[in-house]
């Protein structure tokens, strides 16, 4: 398995400017799409719940993401975001570049911190509670960046960066931090996600991935279900639909066209497993989107 697949599977897309590669984004699931999948960039993002709850899945670690809670997902780090069971969930998407921050610079915050953050070899926490010490110091720097990015008062962008790095500063300061070494699991993961990802419409079956992977298929099963918290079959199919659903947002293809571009090869079980997962037919999706 070639580095370059893993590359592939990788968002690229650009937040913010090339000056100024920082952006937030107010978000609702499902509202404004059914789930985001397992995914990772060489950007850092923070996750602020504000209402509801979601689930919120960092490596193979699922939290259900509560009013208040703060996650933190470094570069290089898989991560995905789901409903939960009765929920929607509101939240801020916060994502910037580390060179924004001066990962490139030649000092001792870029040596020790900047740069191993973004290298995936110094991880700040995960989750931060309400309940925590420094939590509202860490809310507050959180209310700064959005109040900076809406008013754009002169040298506005001064203000966020030194929001940004306070806000490393708190969790680093009072937050046990692990340095990790490179993950050959996590790598293969990614190239793993990048295959099903490129096949997504074709008939995927165990036998196929593990063979990729050079497994057995209980092997590659067990090992699949511990990194990703979902059976192979499950993901799959959660993939096929969060690909329909994009596709019922985004064109006027015919709903059977859309489900076999996304791998059902019956309609009637695409529709009913997408009213399974989102709670409305494709259907009435497509009409909720204005499409």
């Amino acid at each position: 398995m070639e580095k370059e697949n893993t590359q592939k599977y990788q968002e690229k897309k650009q937040h913010g400017s090339r000056l100024f590669p920082f952006n937030i984004y107010p978000c609702t699931i499902p509202l404004d799409f059914p789930s985001v999948s397992l995914h990772w960039h060489k950007d850092m993002e923070l996750i602020y719940v504000k209402k509801g709850a979601g689930e919120i899945q960092i490596e193979t670690t699922l939290f259900l993401g509560k009013p208040g809670d703060i996650f933190v997902v470094p570069p290089g780090t898989l991560h995905a975001l789901r409903k939960a069971k009765g929920f929607s969930m509101e939240y801020e998407n916060i994502i910037f570049e580390m060179d924004f921050l001066g990962a490139g610079a030649a000092d001792l915050c870029a040596g020790e911190f900047l740069v191993p953050l973004a290298a995936g070899k110094l991880l700040p926490p995960v989750c931060v509670h309400k309940e925590e010490e420094d939590y509202e110091e860490l809310k507050q720097c959180l209310s700064q960046m959005e109040d900076l990015c809406e008013s754009r008062e002169k040298g506005y962008e001064l203000g966020v960066k030194a929001a940004v790095l306070q806000m490393l500063f708190l969790l680093i300061r009072k937050y046990p931090c692990v340095k990790e070494v490179s993950s050959p699991d996590r790598e293969r993961l990614k190239v793993v996600l990048q295959e099903i990802e490129k096949n997504i419409s074709e008939n995927l079956t165990v036998r196929e991935i593990a063979e990729f992977c050079g497994w057995s298929d209980s092997h590659f099963m067990r090992w699949f279900k511990k990194m990703t918290g979902l059976s192979f079959i499950s993901y799959v199919n959660e993939r096929r639909l969060a690909v329909a659903a994009e596709a019922l947002k985004k064109s006027n293809d015919k709903i059977l066209s859309i489900s076999q571009e996304a791998g059902f090869t019956n309609l009637s079980n695409f529709n009913r497993q997408f009213k399974s997962r989102y709670g409305v037919t494709p259907k009435e999706y497509r009409e909720m989107t204005d499409i």
